[in-house]
């Protein structure tokens, strides 16, 4: 597993209290450092990515290594949070990880078609929802090497 030594961002955008406290609670118990921000709503989650209102500065919101995106959100649902950011030349390279409660098809399908990384479905049992979180963290916080830094556009 590879040695990060500092601390990988993760981006939630997830609105369900519940899971939001179960989702950090896992990656935190992860050996590797990382860092979780927590947005509960589609259009907070754009403002950060583009920094935006309380989220303006850089140096206190670091661009995410990882986003782990819901799908039923208030404001901006998560496939119109997802449309926004790999259509964006300056954001496309961060994975983005859509965590739902959905299994329905045209969902799957619709999250892969807007170029999700990954789709997984969160587990009704708490243990299955768990382990799910940790495989999830030793991947993505362990395994994965992350682009540390921001991309520039593509020269003409």
């Amino acid at each position: 597993m590879n040695v990060h030594t500092e601390p990988l961002v993760i981006l939630l955008v997830e609105d369900n209290p519940d899971h939001t406290e179960l989702i950090i609670r896992a990656l935190s118990d992860h050996q590797i450092p990382n860092r979780i921000i927590h947005v509960s709503d589609g259009e907070a989650a754009l403002d950060y990515l583009w920094r935006r209102a309380q989220f303006a500065d850089p140096a206190t919101n670091p661009q995410p290594h990882v986003i782990l995106l819901d799908l039923q959100l208030p404001r901006l649902n998560g496939l119109e949070v997802l449309q926004a950011i790999k259509s964006s030349v300056e954001m496309r390279h961060i994975p983005v990880v859509v965590v739902s409660t959905s299994y329905a098809e045209h969902d799957v399908s619709a999250a892969y078609r807007n170029y999700a990384n990954s789709y997984l479905v969160k587990p009704v049992d708490f243990q299955q929802f768990t382990r799910m979180l940790h495989d999830l963290g030793d991947y993505w916080l362990g395994w994965n090497w992350p682009l540390r830094e921001r991309l520039s556009p593509p020269m003409p």
